[in-house]
C-alpha cells in the first residue's frame, strides 16, 4: 500500500487540469483512506443529508453542483481543491452556525444551500458579519434574509452587499419591491460598484425622465455597463427612434446594449424588404416594441410567412402591430390559430373577431373564453390546444 501512495502522489500533484474535480476527489479520498483507514472520509453529500434534512437524491445532486461550481469559479490547479473549503465539516459547520444565529429555521438553511451550495465555501470571516448587517443595519427578518438568499446568496459572497441593498431597498421603496425584481432579472447588478457604475447611471436615466418602475425593468449588466458606454446606449437608444419619455426606452436600451450597430442595421433592412414597407413605417413599429431588433432575421421570417400565408394577414397590418413578433410561433401563434380556425368552422366565433384578439390575450383568458366555453360544443377542442402546444400538429410553415 505504501509503495502504491509513493506512485499515485506524484501522479496526482502533476494531473492534468482536465481532470474532473470528482475524480480528483475520489483519489483524495482513496490517499486518505490509505493513511488511517479508521478515520472516513467527508463526504459533503452525507454531510447534507445529516445536517441539513436533505434527501439522498438531493444531497448527490446538491453535492455535485457545489464541487462542479466550485472547480469552475476557482480555475485553480487540482493540487489546490482540498482547500476549497468542501472537503471537510469545518466550514460547512461554521455556515450553518452564521445562518442558524440570524434566525434561519433549518428547512429555511436547507433551501438556501440547495440554492447555492457553494455558501459552504465561503469564508466565515466575510459573510459573518454581512449576515448580521442584513438583520442588524437593514432589519431585515429572519424570513426576508432566507427570502433573499434564496435569489442573491452569490452576492452575499463576493461582495459587501448590505450597501448596495440599503441603496436599492430605498431606490424602488421597499425590500419585498426590490425582491420582486432581484427575482425577475436577478441581481447581477448587485455585483457592480455602487459608486462608480450603478448610481451615476441610474441618475442619468432619472435625467433622461425614465421612471424608477422603467428602471426596474432594465437588465442588471446593461445597468451595471461603464458609464461612458451607457451613454451611447442612451444616444444610440434614441436614434432609433424611441424617445426619453417612451415608456419603452428602457427597452430600447437593452436592445442596444445587446445589438450592435451593424445588426439593428441590417434588421431595418430585413423588415423593410420583407414586409415591402417604408423606413417611416419600420421607425414606428420599433418605436412600439424596440424588442423586435433583437430577434433573428430567422424567427422573424418564419413568423411573418405564417401570419401572410396561413392567417391571411397583409404585411402593412402587420408592420402596424409588432407585438405580433414577441409571441412564440410554436407555443402561441401556430396554436392559437388552430383553434380559431375550428372555432370559426363551426360558427362558434364571431367572423369579425380579428387573430390578434386571440395572439394577445392572457394563457388563462384565452382558455376560459375559447376553450372552456365551448367545452360542450367540441369536447376534444382541450386536446386538440394541447397537442398543438406541444407540437403534434404539424407547422404549416
Amino acid at each position: 500500500m505504501l509503495l502504491l501512495r509513493r506512485h499515485l502522489l506524484p501522479l496526482l500533484r502533476t494531473a492534468s487540469p482536465l481532470l474532473s474535480p470528482i475524480h480528483h476527489r475520489a483519489c483524495l479520498l482513496f490517499l486518505s483512506t490509505s493513511t488511517s483507514a479508521s478515520a472516513a472520509p467527508f463526504s459533503l453529500e452525507d454531510y447534507l443529508v445529516a445536517s441539513c434534512g436533505l434527501a439522498p437524491a438531493q444531497a448527490r445532486k446538491t453535492a455535485q453542483k457545489a464541487f462542479d461550481e466550485a472547480s469552475k469559479d476557482n480555475r485553480k490547479a487540482i493540487e489546490e481543491l482540498p482547500n476549497c473549503r468542501l472537503n471537510s465539516a469545518s466550514n460547512p459547520d461554521a455556515v450553518l452556525e452564521l445562518l442558524s444565529g440570524v434566525g434561519l429555521s433549518r428547512a429555511d438553511i436547507a433551501a438556501v444551500v440547495v440554492a447555492d451550495p457553494l455558501l459552504f465555501r465561503s469564508s466565515p470571516k466575510n459573510i459573518g458579519p454581512r449576515l448580521l448587517a442584513l438583520r442588524d443595519r437593514l432589519g431585515l427578518s429572519a424570513p426576508q434574509i432566507a427570502r433573499f438568499l434564496l435569489v442573491g446568496s452569490h452576492t452575499l459572497r463576493n461582495c459587501d452587499v448590505v450597501p448596495r441593498l440599503e441603496f436599492f431597498i430605498s431606490f424602488f421603496g421597499s425590500f419585498e419591491q426590490l425582491l420582486v425584481i432581484m427575482k425577475k432579472s436577478s441581481c447581477i447588478v448587485l455585483r457592480y460598484n455602487l459608486e462608480r457604475v450603478v448610481k451615476p447611471n441610474i441618475a442619468l436615466l432619472r435625467q433622461c425622465g425614465v421612471s424608477v418602475r422603467q428602471i426596474a425593468q432594465v437588465e442588471g449588466r446593461v445597468l451595471g455597463s461603464n458609464p461612458e458606454r451607457f451613454k451611447e446606449f442612451v444616444l444610440r437608444a434614441e436614434e432609433l427612434g424611441v424617445p426619453r419619455s417612451s415608456r419603452m426606452f428602457w427597452q430600447a436600451l437593452t436592445v442596444v446594449a445587446k445589438v450592435t450597430k451593424e445588426k439593428v442595421a441590417a434588421r431595418l433592412v430585413f423588415f423593410k424588404s420583407t414586409l415591402g414597407c417604408h423606413e417611416s413605417e419600420v421607425s414606428t413599429a420599433v418605436s412600439k416594441m424596440p424588442s423586435i431588433l433583437g430577434i433573428s432575421e430567422e424567427c422573424l421570417h418564419r413568423k411573418i410567412q405564417f401570419l401572410i400565408k396561413e392567417v391571411g394577414l397583409e404585411p402593412q397590418y402587420i408592420v402596424q402591430r409588432p407585438t405580433l413578433f414577441a409571441f412564440s410561433l410554436e407555443k402561441r401563434l401556430v396554436p392559437r390559430h388552430c383553434v380559431m380556425k375550428v372555432l370559426l368552422a363551426k360558427g362558434l366565433l364571431d367572423s369579425n373577431r380579428s387573430f390578434i384578439t386571440l395572439a394577445q390575450v392572457p394563457e388563462k383568458t384565452f382558455y376560459l373564453r375559447y376553450i372552456d366555453r365551448h367545452r360542450d360544443s367540441d369536447p376534444g377542442l382541450a386536446d386538440a390546444y394541447a397537442s398543438a402546444c406541444a407540437g403534434v400538429v404539424p407547422s404549416p410553415i
